[in-house]
């Protein structure tokens, strides 16, 4: 049986115990898991995407300018990627259905008090801060909790999550233009806060995985307590040439062992090997397979133990490892099939970054050996400090801006900030442009509801392609975004409801490639260990970016009295996103040479 790699902290610490985090089983309750995160994506971002339809009204209720208004949906999508990495902690530390129910009941009650708000500013708090940081909470575990169950079907399971944010777009953008043409923006928030508060239900369906102790899982933790003292001399200063003849695949002779100790002289520089040239020899032909190894081990613990007597004895208490939650999958943000993930791909290693290869290959384990003694019983205690700083691990690997010193990454930054820029003025302004060209309300509301159909399909085309070895992911994710950005400049030219539609056909299917393709396109630049690190960092400069468009846009109207100006400047960032990433291949060829002695 192999064991998947652990993941590694950003600081360079390595979690011992990896068996710790249970498997994903690939169906059974994960199928309702996926149901609860398909129902959450409906009715988180089909309010988020919706939202809007209630700018207006609060234009007109309160006696505000579209730039001063705009900052409540601004600040709500900001907060939400903002709030990633605290909810990652969160998550981590007590699991995706509690986090989620908490967040699910304050977006409902701050959306709910948001009807007694004096003024926009109020607004500002509970819908912005308020609802934006439950939305965080809601979201972020709706995707941990699929990732967690699914690694072979994890493409189909995550795609069929996340299609209901397309859904939710076309539920709720007709839905909240009835109830406020028919009961006003109060009654029409409030109705919309009692369906967040539906959330609850859904987030109890994300149950946490357990740990299976199978008779198999039971013989490999044997083998690795049994093991343990070997590799606690191993790791020592003692010389050992026994790890010669592992790396080589060849078991030392008996008259070969040299003293009593079983130990020989130093390894040379040429002979010392690690656990990267192990890995290498597994996936070689003439690698001897690993029960002949497994022997081999039994017989130098025993003459080990036999040396140090300590051994046998371990003290009855000791500290447990620390706290493992979901968070610590290296793969948890991935939304991909993992087996299109080269081995290799894992492991990469960023300038500056203490990531050793050696420390994450997977042990095989072909046979139990028998235990040399029976040892006490050693009773492992977890204490609150282990939780928290599982906590704080993860803070601090999602907001490492080491990864920065990466050229590739920086530009990928950079391009996810000027697309993020860019995202959300078309669905806040696109009812108001059609309104300003004559169109009435209920035609123009329907124009959200095209968004989300063209956004599914997009999503579920352009996932099925990103999955198949033949395609270019990066090129379909820059393609995608330059024509995205082109099509909301030329926007400005229709001039009736069905160019519109057109439009906004073009820019729902487009816009899929940036939500649905960021975390494999990570993993092909940066490889699977460094994604979590990544996606962290990602997010903070993406809600940071949210926080500016659609602002800018109410502005340019305010002033110039047409919406036609922020539709450029979200052209414009779009494309221009797309545009710079084609230099990528470029950029790596320089790297590489650059290395090349």
């Amino acid at each position: 049986m192999t064991h998947p790699p652990s993941n590694k902290r950003a600081n360079g610490d390595e979690d011992d115990d990896s068996s710790s985090l249970p498997p994903p089983p690939d169906g059974g309750w994960g199928w309702w898991v996926v149901f609860g995160s398909f129902m959450i994506h409906i009715v988180a971002d089909g309010v988020t995407y919706s939202f809007g339809l209630f700018i207006d009204e609060f234009i007109k209720y309160f006696g505000t300018g579209s730039g001063e208004t705009a900052w409540i949906a601004s600040i709500l999508v900001g907060v939400t990627l903002c709030s990633g990495p605290i909810t990652s902690s969160l998550v981590n530390k007590y699991g995706c259905r509690p986090v989620t129910i908490a967040g699910a009941i304050l977006s409902s009650f701050c959306l709910g008090i948001s009807i007694y708000a004096p003024s926009v500013a109020v607004l500002y708090l509970t819908i912005g801060l308020g609802t934006g940081f439950g939305f965080g909470l809601i979201y972020l575990p709706a995707i941990v909790s699929v990732t967690c169950y699914f690694e072979r079907l994890r493409s189909l399971a995550t795609g069929i999550a996340v299609c209901g944010s397309g859904l939710g777009t076309f539920i709720y953008a007709p839905l909240i233009r009835y109830l406020i043409a028919t009961l006003e923006w109060k009654m029409a928030l409030l109705i919309v806060a009692i369906s967040v508060l539906g959330c609850v239900f859904f987030g109890a369906l994300f149950r946490p995985l357990e740990k299976i102790n199978s008779p198999a899982r039971q013989a490999e933790d044997g083998v690795a307590a049994e093991l343990k003292p070997l590799n606690d001399i191993q790791n020592s200063n003692e010389p050992s040439n026994w790890r010669h003849s592992v790396c080589n695949g060849d078991i030392p002779k008996e008259g070969e062992w040299g003293n009593g100790n079983g130990l020989l002289a130093p390894p040379t520089k040429a002979n010392s090997c690690s656990a990267h040239d192990i890995l290498n020899r597994q996936q070689s032909n003439d690698f001897k397979p690993m029960g002949h190894v497994n022997r081999f081990l039994r017989s130098e613990t025993e003459r080990m133990t036999m040396s140090h007597p300590a051994l046998l004895n371990p003290p009855p208490r000791t500290p447990a490892p620390r706290h493992r939650g979901p968070m610590d999958r290296p793969d948890v943000f991935y939304r991909g099939s993992l087996v299109n993930i080269p081995f290799t791909k894992s492991a990469s290693k960023l300038p500056g970054s203490n990531n050793d290869l050696g420390k994450n290959i997977p042990m095989i384990i072909a046979e139990p050996p028998t235990p040399v003694r029976e040892a006490q019983p050693v009773v492992a205690v977890e204490s609150a400090e282990n939780r928290c700083c599982g906590m704080s691990d993860t803070m601090k690997e999602m907001l490492d801006f080491s990864v920065l010193k990466n050229p590739v990454f920086i530009l990928f930054t950079v391009s996810n900030f000027c697309t993020s820029v860019g995202f959300n003025i078309p669905y806040v302004y696109i009812k108001p442009q059609a309104n300003s060209m004559g169109i009435e309300d209920t035609k123009a509301s329907m124009l959200l509801a095209v968004i989300g159909i063209a956004n599914t399909v997009g999503r579920i085309i352009l996932g099925y392609l990103s999955d198949k070895p033949w395609v270019n992911r990066l090129q379909v994710y820059n393609w995608c975004l330059t024509i995205c950005g082109i099509s909301t400049m030329a926007s400005v030219l229709c001039y009736d409801f069905t160019t519109l539609v057109l439009y906004t056909c073009v820019w729902g299917f487009t816009i899929g490639a940036y939500v649905g393709l960021t975390s494999v396109i990570l993993v092909d630049l940066l490889g699977l260990e460094m994604l979590t690190n990544a996606f962290g960092v990602l997010l903070l400069f993406q809600g940071i970016a949210s926080l500016l468009g659609p602002p800018i846009a109410g502005w340019l109207y305010d002033g110039l009295h047409s919406y036609n100006p922020g539709f450029l400047v979200s052209g414009v960032a779009i494309a221009a996103s797309g545009v710079m990433l084609f230099a990528i291949p470029m950029l790596q060829r320089s790297q590489l040479a650059s290395r090349r002695p």
